[in-house]
């Protein structure tokens, strides 16, 4: 039988860890480790990341919905999927990703499934996302809206068709990165009519919220 195509948690050996920048949502750690129980110690700088979701909306037409904002990190205005951080304590995935597709899209969503989960910078941050596919739309009722601020208060909406967001990909027009992942899975999914995906609630060991020793190595 040929070898699982598949990432695997691999503890190393950290000798130590430290918080060398404490920022408003995220913090800087400084670890020391090695690769084998005797050998060099390595020193790596990373940002500790609370994970995200992010959405991919597809309307019964099979256009996504995107969002325009300001992200001022890389001081440009980006398409995006919507999405958020895992900052809400007991919040579970489903209901997060719930409640930032009503907060950035005013949208509920029927029917759910996980589309693809990924690190986003693996060499400098602990992020992970899971994506999902959100479908049976409908808005959320104008009482209900969340209202928004800051850079989130300029969000501008629209409606593609998925071939023109993947052709818009490829060309090099967009550039957030779980609008890369979410669209192209999503196109890929559409394909072969959404076969294979996985339910809403299927497990996340990478989930940075849990403890260490639950991420381990699935196999």
């Amino acid at each position: 039988m040929a070898k699982s195509l598949q990432d695997t948690h691999r503890e190393r050996f950290t000798r130590s860890s430290d918080v060398v920048f404490e920022g408003k949502i995220w913090n800087v750690l400084s670890d020391r480790f090695s690769l084998t129980e005797d050998g060099d110690t390595i020193t790596r700088e990373y940002i500790k990341h609370t994970g995200a979701v992010s959405i991919v909306a597809l309307n019964d037409d099979g256009q996504v919905l995107l969002i325009n904002q300001y992200r001022h990190a890389v001081k440009m205005n980006l398409w995006e999927i919507p999405a958020g951080l895992l900052d809400v304590e007991g919040e579970d995935l489903p209901a997060a990703a719930a409640r930032e597709l009503a907060e950035e899209a005013d949208l509920i969503a029927e029917r759910w499934n996980v589309l693809v989960d990924f690190h986003n910078s693996p060499g400098s941050s602990s992020e992970v996302q899971r994506v999902y596919l959100a479908r049976g739309l409908r808005p959320v009722p104008d009482a209900d809206r969340h209202q928004r601020t800051d850079e989130e208060a300029e969000i501008e909406v629209g409606w593609f068709d998925v071939a023109d967001a993947v052709t818009a990909i490829l060309a090099g027009r967009l550039h957030s990165p779980s609008a890369v992942v979410g669209v192209l899975a999503a196109a890929s999914a559409q394909a072969t009519g959404f076969e294979h995906l996985r339910p809403a609630d299927a497990p996340f060991p990478e989930d940075p919220r849990r403890p260490d020793d639950a991420r381990r190595d699935r196999s």
